[in-house]
């Protein structure tokens, strides 16, 4: 028998267990004991800015039998992966890079001889991860090794390397060492992160010698021990290491190395430019509670901020515009006093008209250009344009036509619900950036943050000339800011350094200023690095510019992109590390994932052959016949008191209310047309319920973020019958209701929205029909306009393939329709619920609140007045996603779960 062993490195808190028992929970106290890590190094080397890492983690399998070691990692999010290997009984076993389409091949053949899992890393705030695992023979030991590269960004006066380690095991050999060497010399350098505080603050070394320093974090196994959150699971933090270099020349530095230049452009001691900004603030319904709170809060620490020589503006907007002064005013202290108590007004209702905003803040830009003065517009808002002009094609154009490169467009999206796409795409096409502002508790502090980094322009119509240079990165950038820094890189044409002649030409205050240095005084140095900065650089701005265009341009940019990619072994969204593992061992497909959350743990269809000693276990797949009813999923929120997550709706699978069909002796997994299903002697893998906004842009709940530690792993489901009318919200008042009549196996097949006196939205699956006093408007579920939007009343209707999107007043509600081997249904998804307390019916419901005794034979639910027995989870579809994927809950009845019998929510009428 195989128990699967998860080696953890830095991920916070996930758990993903095989094995033929319940999973066991990593915590402070718990140290495995059926493995050893006896040796973990990181070691990182930075050389002029560019950092390579190479974590090396050494494990022995203490056990008398063959057991899975899986090895997980954090990196930081702008790293790409060059190398990983393993080394075990005198084999090396190497990642290679490849083209995603044969990566996939590599992946599909691997299924088809039974062997599977393809593996996509997750996004967090800064990180991504990498993870893979092996069985290691009796007695055996297995060394994993891997190598990412990342160019250092400066920002506010600094850089930072990020360092993250969590072996949750103390180790006896730990150690990270960084080294760093800049050929401009080092003028400060630190220590921060919560490695480098409490006992562990005497485990750091830091040396600094002019153009180098060393930073060694050795803490000894009493120390990994006793520190503030190891516990007796070993070091769980970060070590950051934040400097800058001297700046003694105004044109910067500039290397070259084997016919490659890198050059690092930061002045200082400029007079900052007075600046002109106008803020864009959505205000609509889905903004709702800390959103806009904590935008509140940072637009008045912003308005502080400004200099009494800026100009600004304020326009929020809903689905229509408000305006605090319709033209730029002056920073003065009474101008700023009284814009303070406007954004302290800011108030959050109706939809997001994107296009009205854009256009009127570039407006107030264009109508008051004052000389000497740079100008700024920034966005920030939580949703899709769903007002006013909603395509986004359009809007882009609109926008790139009312700014037309006088100043730059940074957008920040707040949240997992943006269609954060769309505004990489409008930033880039302006000049600017996206940034993505997380829902946490800081969120107001990274607004004010980005703020920070473009408060204080200090050169506009930046251009970088380089004669005798060629293949160069991005040499124009609309404006420079106090504490930033521009880096290009290129190659010297024929190697020829004799002529090659940098110099940049900018404006300061209205006055066109040139930056240059007299022939030979740039820096040749024997640095390999310089080249793979150039390679860096471009793969990163080569993958921004596709964002920007379509057909055969966009083509032939992919292909060049791909085949730098390729000659650099980056892991770029265009490629993937294929990691082929000992005979009978998984192959895995491991790719950089995109810019949005953290998806959900995932899981195989088709078969799973794993080498258990020497018995080789199947997992299979077979048909079962269809049982009546639908099941619901509600996430928890832990009885204990931290934070927990909002309730949903989703789910689907066969059962009647109470379950009673579950089969005690399995772990079954239920889908519309089958059933996998597994003796205890091999468990079907643990499904995680992520801490996280749903990976798919139709699942727009308003989930609440969780620190992953605290993620419940298992939600609650209970079963409906079908052929049911269910009451999915109700507003006493009488002016929003939702009602939906369910399918006797899958899903609805009927959903009725009825708003204000006359109007009604009727959803089944085969049209979409809007009714508004007389007027009549039928859609298509497919086949239709890429988006089409309609306005009735106080409802907004945005149709896609498959999705409807609505919106009423605070309520936004998303309607998926479902195609699944002929079957057709649909199903419901909260992105926003009104703020009322006495609203009705199982969308309004909140989580439940249980805690999860383990016993041996059973696990004891205990909610606040009863207590439940389940003796094995299931594995239903979460319908909330599309296409929907397999989670696993405990089965319990409607009244446990909602608090409330099930005839509460059944109604005679939809």
């Amino acid at each position: 028998m195989m128990k699967r062993t998860v080696l953890y490195i830095s991920i916070f808190g996930l758990l993903l267990a095989f094995g033929t028992t319940q999973p066991k929970l990593m915590t402070d106290q718990f140290v495995q004991a059926d493995w050893e890590i006896y040796s973990f190094h990181i070691n990182s080397t930075v050389t002029s800015r560019y950092a390579t890492t190479v974590i090396n983690s050494r494990v022995a399998n203490r056990k008398d039998e063959s057991q899975e070691i899986e090895f997980h990692v954090r990196i930081p999010k702008n790293a790409f992966i060059t190398k990983f290997r393993m080394f075990m009984e005198g084999q090396v076993y190497d990642g290679v890079v490849k083209a995603k389409e044969e990566a996939k091949k590599q992946y599909t053949e691997a299924v088809s001889r039974g062997e599977s899992a393809g593996i996509v890393s997750s996004v967090g705030r800064t990180l991504e991860e990498f993870k893979t695992s092996v069985t290691v023979a009796a007695h055996k030991k297995v060394t994993f090794e891997l190598t990412y590269e990342e160019l250092l960004k400066r920002t506010l006066g600094k850089y930072e390397l990020q360092i993250h380690a969590r072996p949750m095991q103390p180790v006896k050999d730990f150690g990270v060492d960084v080294h760093i060497d800049e050929k401009a010399g080092i003028s400060f350098i630190d220590v921060k992160g919560g490695l480098s505080t409490g006992v562990l603050a005497n485990a750091v070394t830091k040396t600094h010698v002019d153009k180098q320093a060393s930073i060694s974090f050795n803490p000894s196994v009493d120390q990994q021990k006793t520190c503030e959150s190891c516990g007796g699971a070993g070091i769980n933090g970060d070590l950051v290491i934040v400097y800058d270099v001297n700046r003694s020349r105004s044109l910067g530095d500039i290397e070259t190395s084997n016919g490659y230049f890198v050059h690092h452009f930061a002045p200082s001691h400029l007079p900052r430019i007075p600046k002109n900004v106008v803020f864009l603030i959505d205000k609509s319904g889905s903004m709702h509670g800390k959103k806009i709170e904590q935008t509140r809060t940072a637009l008045i620490h912003i308005l502080n901020d400004l200099a009494e020589d800026d100009f600004f503006g304020l326009i929020t907007f809903d689905h229509s515009l408000a305006y605090w002064k319709r033209e730029l005013v002056q920073a003065n202290s009474q101008n700023v006093d009284q814009a303070k108590q406007f954004a302290q007004n800011i108030m959050d209702r109706g939809g997001t008209n994107i296009n009205d905003a854009l256009l009127d803040g570039s407006r107030m830009l264009n109508d008051n250009p004052r000389k000497g003065s740079a100008s700024i517009l920034i966005l920030l808002t939580d949703g899709d344009p769903t007002s006013g002009v909603t395509k986004p094609e359009q809007i882009q154009s609109n926008v790139m036509e009312a700014i037309q490169d006088k100043f730059p467009l940074y957008c920040l999206g707040f949240g997992f619900d943006v269609n954060f796409k769309f505004l990489e795409k409008l930033s880039l096409q302006n000049n600017g950036i996206a940034r993505r502002i997380y829902a946490d508790s800081d969120a107001d502090l990274q607004l004010k943050g980005f703020y920070d980094e473009v408060a204080n322009p200090l050169l506009t119509d930046v251009t970088m000339i380089y004669d005798g240079g060629a293949n160069l990165t991005q040499t124009n950038f609309s404006q420079y800011y106090s504490g930033s820094e521009i880096v290009v890189a290129g190659q010297i044409t024929d190697n020829n350094i004799d002529t090659f002649s940098p110099r940049v030409v900018a404006i300061s205050r209205n006055v066109s200023i040139v930056f240059s240095e007299e022939k030979g005084t740039t820096e040749l140095t024997d640095d390999s690095n310089i080249q793979r900065v150039w390679a860096y650089l471009t793969v990163k701005q080569l993958l921004q510019k596709e964002l920007q265009l379509s057909g055969a341009e966009k083509e032939k940019l992919k292909n060049e992109t791909l085949r730098l990619s390729l000659k650099y072994n980056f892991v770029t969204p265009l490629t993937s590390m294929v990691v082929t593992k000992p005979t009978k061992e998984t192959t895995e497909v491991l790719d950089k994932p995109i810019e949005g959350p953290p998806p959900r743990g995932g899981f195989t269809f088709g078969s799973n052959s794993r080498n258990v000693g020497s018995t080789s276990q199947k997992v299979g797949l077979r048909r079962s016949q269809p049982r009546a009813g639908v099941i619901f999923k509600l996430q928890r929120r832990p009885i204990s008191g931290r934070p927990g997550v909002a309730s949903t709706l989703a789910g689907s699978g066969r059962g009647s209310q109470a379950l009673p069909w579950v089969p005690q002796d399995h772990i079954s997994f239920f889908s519309p047309n089958f059933h996998a299903e597994v003796r205890p002697t091999f468990a079907v893998p643990e499904l995680l319920l992520l801490p996280t906004y749903l990976p798919s842009v139709f699942a727009k709940n308003h989930t609440q973020f969780l620190h992953p530690a605290e993620a419940p792993a298992i939600s609650l489901c209970f079963g409906i019958p079908g052929e049911t009318i269910l009451r999915l919200f109700h507003l006493p008042t009488g002016e929003l209701s939702v009602n939906g009549e369910l399918d006797t196996t899958k899903g609805f097949k009927t959903i009725v929205v009825h708003f204000e006196t006359n109007g009604t939205i009727t959803l089944d699956t085969g049209d979409i029909t809007i009714e508004y006093g007389q007027q009549e408007q039928k859609r298509s579920w497919y086949g239709g306009p890429p988006q089409e939007t309609t306005t009735v009343g106080s409802a907004t209707v945005i149709t896609r393939n498959g999705e409807v999107d609505i919106t009423i007043g605070e309520m936004h509600l998303i309607i998926l329709h479902h195609r699944i081997s002929g079957d057709q249904y649909l199903w419901p998804v909260v992105k926003q619920k009104p703020s009322h307390d006495n609203a009705e019916g199982i969308l309004a419901q909140k989580p439940a609140v249980y805690e999860e005794e383990h016993q041996p034979s059973f696990t004891r639910l205990k909610f606040n007045n009863q207590e439940v027995n389940v003796v094995s989870k299931i594995y239903v579809l979460d319908n909330s996603l599309s296409p929907p994927m397999p989670i696993p809950c405990w089965p319990v009845s409607t009244q446990t779960a909602l608090h409330a019998p099930l005839g509460n929510f059944v109604i005679n009428s939809i």
